[in-house]
Order: C-alpha cells, then sequence, then structure tokens
C-alpha cells in the first residue's frame, strides 16, 4: 500500500509544481489551484512548507524540477529574513523546510547561512525570566509574555544550529522553552494549552488563552499534535527523560480520543454534531508518532500513525490531478468562518510521514 501511495503522491506533486511555477501557496482556490503568498504574505508562517514537500520528493525520485523549484521558493524568503515584524517563533517552519533541507541535501552555504541567521533570531526571542520563546509580534508590547505551544516545533533550529557552529547556547535555550513547555502548557491528562501567558518582566505565569481550540480547557487537535511531535523531537535532541514522558502522555490522550471514524476534528471536546473536521492534525499526530514509537520502542504508536494515514489515504485524499491539494479538510481554528478545506501544512506532513513510513524522504527536524 504504502509504495504505491507514495508513487501517486510523487506523480501529483510533479505535476502541481511545475504547473505551479514559483508560487508560495497556503490554500487553493476556487478552481482548486494554490494562491501565492510571495508578495505581501512573504513572512506568513507556512511558507516553508510547499518547498519542504517538493524536498521530500525529490528525496525519493531525484526529479530536478522538485529541486529547482525549491530553491526558487528558498532564496524568495530573504526577503522575509530582513522583515523585523514578519520574523517571529515560527522560523523553524520556515526555513527547517527550505534552507534546512536544502543545507542538508546539497551542503549549499548560502542556506547554510540562512539557516543560522533564522536560528540567531529565533534564539533572541527568548525571555530567561519565564523560559520561554516569545510567540508572535505585536507593536504594543501586549503579547511579550505569550507563548504557544506550536513552538514546540520549531526548536530544532536551534538544536540543529548548536550541532552546526558549536554554540550550546542555542540548545540551551530550546531545552529551557520545552522544558517550560512542559511545566506550564502540558494538564495533568496529557491534553495541552494552546496559548500561556506570563509577565514578561518576572516571568510569573498569567493565565491561558484558548487560542484555535475550542474553548478554555477544551483540546485542540492540532495543538494536540505539535506536543506529540515537538516533546518527542526535544527528546530526540536532548535525551532528556522528561520529554519523552511529555510526548508519551501527549499521544496518549490523542491517542485515547480518536473517533471511531478515525477522522480527527477541529478540537477533541467538540460536540459529536460539529462536522468540523482537521486532516492537518491528523497528518501531523502520525509523523509525530511514527518518531515517537521508535524513539520509545512501543509499536502502539506506530500502529496508530498508520491507522490515521490509512484513514486519510480512503477518506480525504485527493490525487485529481485537476486540484492541486492533497488533503481535503483542514481548519485553521475552530472559531473560523470557514472550515474543512486544503491547506498546505496538511499535505507536507501527510507526504513526511507516509515517506518516513518507507524510511525514505529527509528529515527536516
Amino acid at each position: 500500500m504504502w509504495e504505491e501511495l507514495a508513487r501517486k503522491i510523487s506523480e501529483k506533486t510533479l505535476l502541481v509544481c511545475r504547473r505551479s511555477g514559483e508560487k508560495i501557496p497556503y490554500r487553493v482556490d476556487g478552481q482548486g489551484r494554490f494562491d501565492d503568498l510571495s508578495g505581501d504574505n512573504i513572512s506568513w508562517w507556512t511558507n516553508g512548507f510547499w518547498a519542504g514537500s517538493l524536498w521530500q520528493v525529490y528525496a525519493l525520485t531525484g526529479e530536478e524540477a522538485l529541486k529547482s523549484t525549491a530553491a526558487a521558493l528558498e532564496k524568495k524568503l530573504d526577503a522575509a529574513l530582513m522583515d523585523a515584524m514578519g520574523m517571529d517563533h515560527d522560523s523553524g517552519f520556515k526555513w527547517l523546510l527550505t534552507a534546512g533541507a536544502d543545507y542538508t541535501v546539497t551542503k549549499n552555504p548560502a542556506s547554510l547561512n540562512r539557516l543560522l541567521l533564522a536560528a540567531s533570531n529565533l534564539a533572541g526571542r527568548f525571555n530567561p525570566k519565564g523560559a520561554f520563546l516569545r510567540a508572535w509580534n505585536d507593536r504594543s508590547g501586549e503579547k511579550a509574555g505569550w507563548a504557544i505551544i506550536d513552538c514546540l516545533m520549531n526548536l530544532p533550529l536551534l538544536y540543529r544550529a548548536a550541532v552546526i557552529t558549536g554554540d550550546p547556547r542555542f540548545g540551551q535555550i530550546a531545552a529551557l522553552h520545552a522544558r517550560t513547555a512542559a511545566r506550564h502548557f502540558q494538564r495533568p491528562d496529557g491534553s495541552v494549552e494552546h496559548i500561556v501567558v506570563f509577565d514578561p518582566v518576572t516571568g510569573e505565569r498569567l493565565g491561558t488563552r484558548p487560542g484555535q481550540g475550542m474553548a478554555a480547557g477544551s483540546a485542540w487537535t492540532r495543538g494536540q499534535a505539535w506536543a506529540v511531535y515537538g516533546f518527542t523531537l526535544s527528546y530526540l535532541h536532548t535525551k532528556e527523560p522528561l520529554f519523552l514522558s511529555c510526548a508519551r502522555k501527549a499521544a496518549d490522550y490523542f491517542m485515547a480520543h480518536i473517533p471511531a471514524s478515525g477522522l480527527i476534528p477541529v478540537d477533541f471536546a467538540q460536540g459529536e454534531d460539529c462536522d468540523f473536521e482537521d486532516d492537518s492534525a491528523a497528518a501531523i499526530a502520525a509523523s509525530g508518532l511514527l518518531e515517537l514509537a521508535a524513539a520509545a520502542g512501543e509499536s502502539r504508536y506506530r500502529d496508530a500513525a498508520e491507522g490515521l494515514l490509512r484513514t486519510l489515504s480512503e477518506k480525504r485524499l485527493e490525487l485529481s490531478p485537476d486540484t492541486d491539494c492533497l488533503l481535503k479538510r483542514c481548519s485553521v481554528s475552530f472559531h473560523d468562518r470557514e472550515h474543512n478545506h486544503p491547506l498546505i501544512y496538511g499535505d507536507y506532513f501527510f507526504i513526511e510521514a507516509v515517506l518516513k513510513i518507507l524510511g525514505k524522504g529527509v528529515f527536516m527536524w
């Protein structure tokens, strides 16, 4: 099954790459074609995922068009590196999947330079009082104490910079943030908060905000997937048992709440009458569970990952050449007006997870 699925995904990715040129997509339009965030939205957090998909499929197929297009998209992101207010906690998503992948495959020195510039900026967001990396930017300073669960996935940018430069500060900052996430984001049952607010002067924890989930105390599924994958990655880079324990708890909560249909809702607390889905949460969790299975030596996590991927491939995968997307029913946030539509990061993590099952692709993290 997986070899055939990878072949079909690869064929479609190459077709869309040739058709889309050098677009940096986020969603698809009414005709199923990718939009393009190359201009005013060059700093958007998802702008590395299409290039990441191209690098994954290039590693499988060796198709030169994938490599050259990914390299062109990486250069476009140079404009984001020069946008102070656009540089935020999501630098890992933007540059691990572009410059990081490029450097891994080609040893391009320009890619290494971009990677280290992004890592230095991310490290500069560290607040030593609360031991956290600040999330979004705002000119008023109102969000200076905000941290989010998503940031766990960006920490590998710092871990990788520590190895490349021989400077342990990068890795120390990443591990400090991960420990803060373990202490302040994960609840006793293994579920996680999306946003935790600290006093940026004293470091005191002031409270939480529901963020993109349904309500305070609920379980936003993409955030839960970030926790599964993100804590696992911090364990892989540090070997700290705390992070493996947190990853297990997050994974066990996620797995215990998978509906009988196998399709993942936007929030695990939403009612059965709500049809909001998030294929991206399923794909992210699947890829994280595969890493956790290897790290923990527990096959049940791999079994759960394969179950999620089978459900997506059977019920939510679009392989028609007439559309640019792969997964059909993703959601950004529970309270958005629109739900159940394609999003580029859902496609990326689906490709990554399928290739990971086969022992192929590029490890971006």
